[in-house]
Parts: C-alpha cells; sequence; structure tokens
C-alpha cells in the first residue's frame, strides 16, 4: 500500500490486480490496510484493472512489538531459507540478515543476491497474512563479521550442543521495547574459529535441547522463545 494523503491511499500492481480481477472487490466494501507505518480502516472507494482507490475511515491502534529483534541466518538452500523468511515474519521478527559462514554451500551467496526481490514479496505477503503493519527488511546476504556486528541490546548465537538452555540465558528484567539479535548457523554447524569470533563480539551462546535440529527449525523455534519471553 502507497503512503495515505488526505484521508486516500492507493494499491497497484500485482496486489490490486488480484484484489479487483480474483477477490472481485467492490465499491463500498471495507479493508484493513497498512502503509508500512500504521494501520487504518478502509473503504474501497474506486477500482481500476491495475489500481484500487481507498478511503481511510480511521486509524486502528496497534501494539508496538515488545522486542525488536535481528534474525542473522546462515544462507540454506532457498526453498527452506523462503520458510524462514516467511514465518520469522509471522512471528514479528524486525529484520532478515542472510549470512555466509565457512560451511555455507558454495555459490549460495552469489545466488542469494538475486532473490533479495522474492524473499521481500514473501514476507511482504506473510506480513499481510499475519496482519502486520511494518514488513521486515530483508537486508543483502553479507559475511558473519558483518553480521556480528549487528547492534542489539541482547545477541545470542545458537550452538548445537554444550551451550546453555536458551530460555535460561535470558535476561529476567527485560528493557521495554529493546532490541535483540539472534544468529543461526547452516547444517554443518559452526567452525570453533567462529565460535570464538562470536564469542570476542560479545554474543552469547545458547542452546535448544539435546536434539540436532535442522537450521530452519532452530531458527523459528529460538525466535518464539525469544519474542515470547518479552509478552510475560
Amino acid at each position: 500500500m502507497e503512503a495515505v494523503r488526505d484521508g486516500v491511499a492507493e494499491l497497484r500492481g500485482d496486489a490490486a490486480r488480484h484484489l479487483t480481477r480474483v477477490l472481485r472487490a467492490q465499491p463500498g466494501q471495507q479493508y484493513e490496510i497498512s502503509d508500512n507505518q500504521a494501520a487504518y480502516l478502509a473503504e474501497l472507494t474506486e477500482t481500476h484493472p491495475e489500481r484500487a482507490v481507498f478511503r481511510v475511515l480511521e486509524r486502528i491502534e496497534v501494539p508496538e512489538p515488545p522486542v525488536r529483534v535481528t534474525l542473522c541466518a546462515a544462507l540454506i538452500k532457498f526453498d527452506r531459507f523462503e520458510w524462514i523468511v516467511e514465518k520469522a515474519t509471522e512471528l514479528g521478527v524486525e529484520c532478515i540478515l542472510p549470512v555466509e559462514t565457512a560451511r555455507v554451500e558454495k555459490g549460495l551467496l552469489e545466488a542469494s543476491r538475486k532473490r533479495t526481490e522474492r524473499w521481500e514479496r514473501i514476507a511482504r505477503e506473510s506480513s499481510q497474512q499475519s496482519r502486520r503493519v511494518r514488513v521486515p527488511r530483508i537486508e543483502t546476504a553479507a559475511s558473519l563479521a558483518r553480521a556480528l556486528a549487528t547492534p542489539a541490546d541482547y545477541r545470542y548465537f545458537l550452538e548445537e550442543s554444550g551451550a546453555p538452555s536458551f530460555p535460561r540465558m535470558l535476561p529476567p528484567s527485560r528493557k521495554e521495547s529493546g532490541t535483540a539479535a539472534l544468529l543461526v548457523g547452516p547444517e554443518g554447524g559452526w567452525t570453533d574459529a567462529e565460535r570464538q569470533a562470536a564469542a570476542d563480539a560479545g554474543w552469547l551462546a545458547v542452546g535448544l535441547g539435546p536434539q540436532i535440529l535442522r537450521a530452519e527449525t532452530a531458527a523459528l523455534a529460538a525466535l518464539a522463545i525469544l519474542l515470547t519471553a518479552w509478552m510475560a
């Protein structure tokens, strides 16, 4: 949805075509819309093949997330990385940063640069489905060193074994509207040098139990733990 100006908003492109041609929306129908800054109740006033026009009726109050989370996720096969993007968006992540690590499959970093637009579309569609006001940012894939420089009040990286339980490592007193970053490795795990680099950069190692989880499973399980903790 483009910006709301003088109480009017327009929807264009594929989303407008889907609304007018597939859903056969008619003027007078009401919808919840968002301009990526706020949510509104609006009435559809005009429908065109490539454009839909809305009149804003009222602003909808949406609570701010209790913590803003950046997910730094090592690149994995793209069908499974897309699943991370979709589900992390549903859970409420603020930003997704794809990361190249030593054990990421060769070629994924270069190929990922052509996938950013697709991942952004997946995040946008998932945001609409989950009634999010803001779509998460999808950053261009970066090195582990760049990911370790991510600023946040709390920073955690997932370890396969030997690390303290993630829930036990969460702070008992949590900063309201704070920031957190979560770093998830590839299927092959971390190298010793990467573990040391994360620790040296101030990231805390945390575990999810004795089972060995796939990267996408670990990412979503850890996000759920982190986000739920701030709601308690």
